[in-house]
């Protein structure tokens, strides 16, 4: 007798294969497909948030870290009714506390700006690294506007985008602003842990603002290396840069690094707005009113930091505390975020 699972009483449960035959397929590196928030894809075709082999060394962490494509997005318009993708990853779904589908996934939004709406995200076989899946499958042809966000924590070596054999393909809309949004993390910005990609808030943010957003989040490893900084600088005309990488560094690494990082930054953007956000709070304060107390120096070790160096003329470097972002139910669980 076949095993059962939920997946035999509802269909809905099931991966969401495809009909090969029923597709032409598509490289994302071809126009008039648009690949954000990879600032080195033009050059590289890979997707990877820092070069391959970068100006500046990386630690081994975030040089593994940055082969996870979080925040990176396929946009383009195409009047197709199907949409499927082919995708191989570098490995095996495999964490413990994070859905396959944010790890591994791919889920496609349709709408125009201020208008993306979340469709559907791949559903596939967790035993295979390759997979195919429908994302798209509507009664009507019409021009619509797609975003593809991309796995959040898992290498991806090949993407193809399928669409009907008669389907007309457009470049995406128009950003509100060319200049990108930079933010520099740790696993609470590469989108730990998200159930899909685009509930990492890298992604929200793009979508509501209408702009490109570069993460750059790190889990358990954005520790505000100088030689991060300095190719965070390499990126061309950013229209901000956000700071969010209190919850790795720490207290002591934190006080070591963020005039450092601010000042290297500065000095290759000196008018670019700046911020520094610190950290939401951690479920454990429930339990530890010490780990309260340690949020609350840091956070106006931060503020005064900023404070200080807009005395000394630094007018586009702001400060946020992070703690009531959330609303009332503001934790996140500090051993499962990184």
């Amino acid at each position: 007798m076949a095993e059962k699972n939920v997946a035999t009483y509802d269909k809905n449960m099931r991966p969401n294969a495809i009909r090969e035959e029923a597709f032409s397929w598509y490289s994302p590196t071809d126009a008039p497909f648009h690949v954000a928030g990879l600032p080195w894809f033009t050059q590289e075709h890979l997707y990877r948030r820092f070069p391959k082999h970068p100006p500046f060394p990386l630690s081994e962490a975030v040089d593994y870290l940055a082969d996870n494509p979080a925040g990176g997005q396929i946009r383009f318009q195409t009047n197709a009714r199907h949409l499927a993708v082919r995708v191989k990853l570098s490995a095996l779904a495999g964490m413990v506390h994070m859905p396959a589908t944010g790890q591994c996934g791919i889920d496609c939004y349709i709408g125009g700006p201020g208008q993306q709406r979340f469709l559907s995200v791949t559903k596939y076989d967790l035993t295979q690294t390759d997979y195919e899946c429908l994302l798209m499958d509507a009664p009507q042809a019409e021009m619509r506007a797609i975003t593809l966000n991309l796995p959040l924590y898992q290498g991806v070596e090949e993407i193809f985008i399928g669409l009907d054999h008669d389907a007309e393909i457009l470049p995406p809309p128009a950003y509100a602003d060319d200049r990108p949004l930079i933010v520099y993390g740790t696993s609470n910005t590469q989108g730990g842990c998200a159930s899909r990609p685009g509930m990492c808030w890298t992604n929200i943010l793009s979508r509501r603002f209408n702009r490109e957003v570069i993460n750059l989040g790190f889990s358990g490893s954005g520790k505000g290396e100088a030689d991060v900084a300095r190719n965070i600088a390499s990126i061309p005309t950013p229209g901000c840069i956000i700071l969010d990488y209190e919850g790795n560094a720490g207290s002591v690494l934190l006080r070591e690094t963020l005039v450092p990082f601010i000042g290297i930054l500065r000095h290759a953007h000196p008018t670019v707005p700046m911020l520094v956000l610190s950290v939401t709070r951690f479920a454990t304060e429930m339990v530890d009113e010490n780990l309260v107390e340690t949020r609350r120096k840091d956070r106006e070790f931060q503020r005064e930091t900023v404070e200080t160096l807009r005395r000394q003329g630094d007018a586009h470097l702001h400060f946020l505390d992070g703690a009531g972002l959330l609303g009332g139910e503001d934790f996140h669980e500090s051993e499962a975020m990184g």
